[in-house]
């Protein structure tokens, strides 16, 4: 019993120093920049301990140091690949992750659940099932009621509406780069290359469908923040939010997938270039493919 609670423990630990080093690595936190346990714990919603374990872990790999008055701070941007901390093996957190997700849009789950029956249902440990509720709630399909227990949110569970999606966005993503206040923020933008690059040069192989798609919504979302429109930037994450699960339900077609990565490119040098009205033709189409791609097989697969 005790080693299965020390299992868990550490598997949070390592959970939380991926997702600091994520943060690190976006430059959320420069280097530089002071992290405080008390502000971490209540980012991701856990306890002092895991996060002070995930910090140790990270000051081991040099990535943090320990400041003279207690407490450490970043003291090295990651090195290595750009598509993130990503490993091609899956742990068994992600199975479960995924397999909650598969569950939910095929019914099998109902829209209120208790962690006990959750923990009964997939054989997790409480710990290892708060890490993976906390990451759902996150990406914004579930969220803890007030008294006791967790309610899934609405999602796209249909082909009519997640074509209806795809089309909502072909208006409002094309739209985006040609409002008058648009201006490209290259720093965000070159990050995004530098995602794109790695999922080319080999991770799109064996990057998960939930890895895939936060890499492409990343970059979508981050070319409308350019517009300067919130509207349009709060309307592309809801829709986004909203069909995330559609994109799980897998087979990925990884030709299909490094195809959109390298549209991607070519639509991030557009911009770079500072050719927004044809960076809007070519989103439009961009779009327009994948939908019509996506709309043609019975399991939609993770791309834009």
């Amino acid at each position: 019993m005790q080693e299965t609670a020390r299992h868990s423990s550490k598997g949070l630990a390592d959970q939380l120093a991926r997702n600091i080093e994520q943060l690190i690595t976006e430059e959320v936190f420069p280097v530089g920049t002071p992290l405080v346990e008390r502000a971490l714990a209540e980012r991701f919603r856990v306890s002092r301990s895991p996060i002070r374990e995930a910090l140790r872990i990270l000051a081991q790999r040099s990535i943090l140091g320990q400041r003279p008055e207690g407490g450490y701070f970043v003291q090295a941007r990651p090195q290595g690949s750009a598509f993130g901390l990503l490993t091609a093996n899956e742990d068994e957190e992600e199975k479960i992750y995924l397999k909650i997700g598969e569950d939910r849009l095929a019914g099998v789950l109902p829209e209120r659940v208790t962690e006990s029956d959750l923990m009964r249902r997939y054989a997790v440990t409480k710990t290892q099932l708060g890490s993976i509720l906390q990451r759902i709630g996150q990406e914004g399909w579930i969220e803890r009621l007030p008294g006791h227990g967790w309610q899934f949110l609405p999602i796209l569970t249909s082909s009519e509406t997640y074509d209806q999606g795809y089309r909502f966005r072909i208006l409002i993503e094309s739209a985006a780069l040609l409002e008058p206040d648009f201006k490209v923020d290259e720093a965000a933008l070159r990050k995004c290359l530098a995602e794109q690059q790695a999922l080319i040069d080999g991770a799109v192989e064996w990057a998960s469908p939930a890895q895939l798609f936060d890499a492409n919504a990343r970059l979508h979302e981050t070319i409308a923040g350019f517009s300067g429109n919130v509207f349009i930037l709060d309307s592309l994450k809801r829709i986004n939010r909203l069909r995330r699960l559609m994109e799980y339900r897998k087979v990925v077609d990884r030709a299909a997938a490094a195809r959109r990565c390298r549209e991607h490119k070519t639509l991030i040098e557009l911009l770079l270039a500072g050719q927004q009205e044809a960076a809007a033709d070519f989103i439009r189409l961009h779009l327009r493919d994948a939908a019509r791609e996506k709309s043609e097989k019975h399991t939609p697969h993770s791309s834009p």
